[in-house]
């Protein structure tokens, strides 16, 4: 029997035999899809991962199982079961080919063959050895799918699932770190749903069987942006649970708003009020210590949970609640306050992982020098405005913040217009907002398009018009403003699905920072291949960072105790000594004015400008240069690239006769690209490589040909067309010809994809109008697959003479 056969008349008796589907709140996946398979250039998705059966019961995935036919052994199923349960998270996972079962416990490492499955409690009572009420609670309630418009992806399952264990076994600070753009606010959302539906709250997890109130949560912020995006997200709950917490309300009102379940608002919020004297009392003070049961932080490591932040008072005024962060960022020196304070995540998913499972759309990277990227003066230049510094050479660092040189702008701002398509939606991060104020005039002056609003300023001084210009460019339907050019504001927090490049003319020393400026362009968009990062501060370096892509940091021994990890007792800041509030609410003292100028901020100071001596822009030369990226996400040079290909290759095809025949089937084709994919060679990258060989006019046969054998002269599509002719067509009819002759018309114009079997509906329809057509001239089906099968056979016989 095949596969499907198998399961269908031995696999799916034994699982029903078993109790499954049978016994109340057990259920059977079958085809459940794990990943969507990552994008490939052209459109297509790489291999997506289904497992055969998921096992579910109570509402939680408890076991996979992996089919093989019965003609094979039960052991061929064993590594795919593994890696399944593995990525899944899930303790049991099996193997079977319906008449030998082999199960895993990923947890003990014990394996072996077994007589039957488990049942469901069985199964259940394997994975919950210690049973829980409020776990079977949480996982009673149903995900909340919008009436079967959403179905959540299962590392966003598994992360809900994660922290409402953590919450049923007690913990009170609970930590999630996921990439920029896989769904955090949807997660949130889930476990909010779960805590609303079973009216859990901090008392209740003490005395589950005392009458219940909803619980009161809390979703905190440090951007109104972020704020308000939660709370459009949370539309599903009702509508008189939600409450956005907004200072003018406080103060038309006189009191902070309480007749609501979900609370949304932004540290800044919080931290502001005053008394009827006109004193600060921030208007977290006007709520109860324990009047929140949950908090979520989002984007936690930007200040809520450093041990420094004003902001930490909050979250330590509300300590009675379970506190939930959200980060984007793993554990790196810079944010380690955030992993004292919350302690280990109960779940991680990087960004590579939802780039390589198709959930965050990949990236290229172009690096772009100048012979301007820093700067010297001499004589012949004009000092428009300020006091150099002579002799001194200016940096990046340095440029648009102590000087400033607009024709080095405008050379860098045609470069990126040169090189892009200008009408693909981009952010632009610059210096300063004087500096995002700069290009986007010069990007105005220099466009295509002379649209007054195609590039726009969205920085903090831009206020309600800048947040309307940032709703515009967010529509996807909408394609104006096309380029956003910002300092800070935009690096996080803007949900923009279709942002095609970022442009970085500012350096970026945070790693924290980084990952989050590559974060706006990872979100998936319906044709949306690639993002492209254009990069002329070797910012690139932080990828090729060993923090980029290795393990979290390891915990330093504590001075104090000498223990890891640190034990020592956290003692709160000390209260003010004058107000007696912490943090500090007294009044500060403005600083004096400056000693020159009188004036308070300074204005003696000016940035110099410097104007290039007439002709000399013409003369800036730069040199673009694109990253290639490895099987385990690590940036490697085009020559790297070739190298690792060169020692690839030959563990694919033996000898340049097989890779002959390989490339010459479509379907041993796309095996092959499959391979080279899986190996760190993607097809974007092979087709990169291929414009850096001169080869564009080539196939990528001819492209593997190079690198395997350096002797090989490669052949334009077009000559490789035109001297198959002759063989293809010896024992056609005139009819065959016609189409085949349509076949390599489009083959030569736009490369092998053309040849792929999905195209060959495509094909006949443009070339017939309809696939009924086509079978009345050409024959049935089978006929017009095999020609189109056939054909490529003797394209690929064709070598130079």
């Amino acid at each position: 029997m095949n596969e499907a056969e198998t399961r269908a008349e031995l696999i799916d008796p034994k699982l029903k035999a078993c109790g499954w589907g049978v016994v109340e709140g057990s259920k059977v996946l079958r085809e459940y899809h794990i990943t969507d398979g990552k994008i490939q250039s052209g459109g297509g998705r790489g291999k997506k991962i289904i497992a055969d059966y998921i096992l579910v019961h109570k509402g939680i995935k408890l076991a996979v199982i992996e089919a093989k036919s019965d003609e094979l052994e039960v052991g061929e199923g064993v590594m795919q079961a593994k890696q399944y349960a593995e990525k899944l998270q899930l303790e049991t996972t099996y193997s079977t080919n319906g008449k030998a079962i082999y199960q895993i416990c990923m947890k003990t490492g014990k394996e072996g063959l077994v007589n039957d499955f488990l049942s469901p409690e069985q199964l259940w009572n394997k994975a919950y050895a210690e049973q829980n009420d409020w776990r079977e609670r949480f996982a009673n309630v149903p995900f909340e799918d919008k009436s079967g418009t959403w179905q959540l992806r299962y590392y966003q399952e598994i992360a809900v699932n994660n922290t409402l264990e953590a919450l049923a076994s007690g913990s009170e600070r609970i930590l999630l770190t996921l990439a920029t753009g896989t769904g955090k606010t949807a997660i949130a959302f889930q476990i909010a749903w779960k805590l609303f539906q079973t009216r859990w709250t901090v008392r209740q997890a003490h005395r589950p069987n005392e009458p219940a109130r909803r619980p009161r949560i809390l979703f905190l912020a440090d951007r109104n942006i972020l704020a308000n995006q939660a709370f459009n997200s949370f539309s599903a709950f009702p509508e008189d649970a939600l409450v956005r917490i907004k200072p003018s309300e406080i103060k038309k009102k006189g009191r902070v708003p309480t007749n609501g379940s979900i609370f949304f608002t932004i540290f800044q919020t919080f931290m502001s009020g005053t008394d009827a004297e006109g004193k600060p009392a921030p208007y977290f003070g006007e709520y109860p210590k324990d009047y929140f049961d949950f908090i979520i932080i989002d984007e936690c490591h930007r200040g809520g949970a450093n041990d420094e932040s004003n902001w930490r008072g909050i979250l330590e005024y509300f300590s009675p609640a379970v506190q939930l962060g959200l980060t984007a960022t793993p554990k790196r020196y810079d944010n380690v306050d955030t992993y004292k304070y919350f302690g280990d995540p109960v779940y991680i998913y990087s960004l590579k992982e939802g780039i390589n499972d198709g959930f965050l759309t990949p990236f290229k990277v172009k690096r772009i020098k100048t012979t301007l990227d820093d700067y010297r003066y001499t004589s012949d230049d004009t000092i428009v405005e300020g006091e150099i510094e002579e002799g001194k050479l200016y940096e990046e660092k340095d440029f648009n913040r102590s000087i400033e040189i607009v024709e080095r702008e405008a050379k860098r701002v045609n470069i990126f217009l040169d090189e892009s398509n200008q009408n693909e939606k981009t952010i632009i991060f610059c210096a300063n907002q004087a500096h995002a104020a700069l290009i986007r005039d010069v990007i105005n002056q220099n466009a295509k398009s002379k649209d007054p609003f195609y590039c726009v300023r969205v920085t903090a001084n831009d206020g309600e018009e800048g947040e309307r210009m940032l709703r515009e460019f967010q529509d996807n339907e909408k394609t104006r403003p096309t380029i956003l050019t910002t300092s800070q504001k935009l690096s996080t927090g803007v949900d923009a699905r279709n942002i095609r490049n970022i442009v970085l003319l500012r350096t970026v020393n945070s790693m924290i920072e980084f990952k989050q400026i590559v974060g706006r362009g990872t979100r998936l968009f319906d044709g949306k291949e690639f993002f492209t990062i254009y990069d002329f501060v070797d910012a690139y370096k932080h990828f090729s960072d060993p923090e980029w892509d290795g393990e979290p940091i390891a915990e330093e021994i504590c001075t104090s105790c000498n223990q890891n990890p640190c034990v020592c007792a956290y003692e709160p800041p000390q209260p003010c000594c004058v107000c007696g509030q912490s943090p500090c609410i007294c009044i500060q003292d403005p600083p004096p004015p400056c000693y020159k100028c009188g004036q308070r901020p300074c204005v003696c100071k000016k940035k110099v400008k410097i104007k290039l001596r007439n002709g000399k822009e013409r003369t800036i030369q730069h040199t673009v240069q694109t990253s290639f990226w490895s099987a385990d996400g690590k940036p490697v040079s085009a020559e790297e690239f070739l190298n690792n290909l060169f020692g690839e290759l030959p563990r694919l095809f033996k000898d340049e006769e097989e890779l002959r025949r390989l490339w010459s089937n479509p379907l041993t084709r796309r095996t092959l690209l499959e391979k080279l994919d899986a190996a760190g060679f993607p097809k974007d990258d092979l087709l990169t490589l291929q414009k850096l060989v001169d080869m564009e006019k080539s196939d990528l046969y001819d492209v593997l040909e190079y690198v395997f054998n350096g002797d090989y002269i490669a052949m334009t599509r077009e000559a490789r067309a035109k001297a198959a002719e002759a063989t293809i067509f010896a024992l056609l009819n005139d009819k065959q010809k016609e189409f085949l002759i349509f076949v390599l018309s489009k083959y030569v114009e736009t490369g092998v994809d053309e040849l792929d079997q999905e195209k060959l509906p495509i094909l006949l329809t443009n070339k017939y109008q309809s696939l009924e057509d086509a079978k009345a001239i050409l024959g049935d089906v089978a006929n017009i697959s095999r020609l189109f099968v056939e054909f490529q056979e003797h394209l690929y016989e064709q070598r130079v003479a």
